[in-house]
């Protein structure tokens, strides 16, 4: 249990700095941009550039991983070296004199970092036993939020005086974070890596990763399938919630810009409070009734916000919500490594669970936006619990077809 505990601590120290970086890139990197391009569409297309390169490097960067084999194991040899070149290309970003110049760093950190994101999140399923990935998958997901607090601070009290210090405190604690993960994580002494390495072939090339999508694709058992999927469409319904919420504070709550943009930081915090208890409920209850409770807790929410909207009654639904789609959030990657066929494919499926969640983030908004077009802004609040329905009939599905599996003496 000590040391779930310690490696638990590890996990989120070094996805902490990670997103440290990431969410002051986010906050701070558009500011940049706009000494060079007066576009805000263009900032926009050069801000999700990130996302992008993540849908291609992510899965394959897993699947390499899942192949290494070092003394130190098959994740950690990765960190150590991207992680410093991710803080000195950090550190470039405000020294750039011109728009090039920018746009190169930008894409260099984006793809250092991108490689560095599956590969710290893998060595959950690499080190803990699937029981209990729910409660490390929690502690890290509440890390990784509290970066959001550490880069406005930052923010708010540095970059106005020091524009360009500002950038070396993530980057310091990037760089700090490295060393520590050198002298204290050895995924080599993992259970995953220790499988992996058991059920090696001897003289077998590592599988591609088009053979680890081809399997899934292919393969009779279609849990995989249906988890992914749903993946898919809550990831679009929790983006659109997000996104949109704004123009809608605006248009249908007659709220200023600044008002509208804070409906949902409550709810951040209701995220927050909720993610511990739904790794515990999933032990309880079972990890994907607790998703679909989740689920249909976050679209009920909804429902009811589009029935009678008001500032108040937004800000709290949009904490129910967010309370239930922490029920999603915890879980269902934890659902996802448990159904890996090998540990030798820990990794890709992280990248392909990223992946998935991305495609939804970025179809969401764009089918929400669609609907409230033809329906007005009145109504995005039904349009998003509507999509988020779609996500529970799936999983719903998914769980008969689980129940089914595991009481079939060939299969189970």
């Amino acid at each position: 249990m000590a040391e779930t505990r310690t490696i638990t601590f590890f996990i989120a120290l070094t996805l902490f700095a990670q997103e440290a970086t990431w969410n002051f890139y986010d906050s701070q990197v558009p500011a940049l941009l706009r000494d060079h391009v007066a576009s805000a569409a263009l900032i926009g297309v050069l801000m999700g550039m990130d996302n992008l390169l993540g849908i291609v490097i992510q899965p394959w960067i897993g699947n390499r991983s899942d192949h290494t084999r070092t003394h130190w194991g098959r994740r950690v040899p990765y960190l150590v070296v991207g992680m410093p070149i991710a803080a000195l290309l950090f550190l470039l970003l405000p020294w750039t004199p011109s728009l090039p110049a920018l746009i190169v760093v930008m894409a260099g950190y984006a793809l250092v970092m991108n490689t560095m994101r599956p590969l710290a999140e893998a060595l959950t399923p690499d080190f803990i036993a699937p029981e209990r990935r729910g409660r490390t998958n929690a502690i890290v997901k509440i890390a990784t939020s509290l970066t959001i607090i550490v880069a406005s601070l930052i923010s708010l009290f540095v970059v106005d005086d020091h524009p360009r210090a500002a950038f070396a405190i993530p980057a310091v604690i990037l760089l700090v974070v490295t060393v520590v993960l050198i002298a204290k994580v050895r995924d080599n002494q993992s259970p995953g890596y220790r499988a992996a390495v058991a059920a090696d072939e001897p003289g077998a090339p590592p599988s591609p990763l088009r053979a680890v999508v081809a399997e899934l694709v292919t393969s009779r058992d279609r849990r995989r399938v249906f988890l992914l999927l749903t993946v898919f469409l809550f990831g679009g319904a929790w983006f659109a919630s997000r996104s949109l919420m704004t123009p809608y504070g605006m248009e249908v709550l007659a709220l200023t810009r600044g008002e509208a943009g804070g409906l949902t930081l409550p709810s951040g915090v209701a995220f927050l409070l909720a993610a511990y208890p739904a790794a515990l409920a999933a032990e309880r209850f079972g990890r994907l009734r607790v998703i679909a409770a989740g689920m249909t807790v976050f679209a009920a929410a909804l429902v009811a916000g589009a029935l009678v909207p008001s500032a108040t009654g937004t800000v709290v639904v949009l904490c129910i919500g967010a309370a239930g789609a922490a029920c999603f959030a915890i879980n269902a990657a934890v659902a996802l490594w448990n159904l890996a066929p090998s540990s030798r494919m820990l990794g890709a499926y992280t990248g392909l669970y990223a992946v998935t969640w991305y495609l939804g983030g970025f179809a969401g908004p764009a089918l929400i936006g669609a609907a409230v077009d033809l329906l007005g802004w009145r109504w995005m609040l039904l349009d998003t619990a509507v999509l988020a329905t779609l996500a529970v009939l799936v999983v719903t599905r998914l769980a008969r077809l689980q129940k089914a599996h595991a009481t079939t003496p060939a299969t189970a």
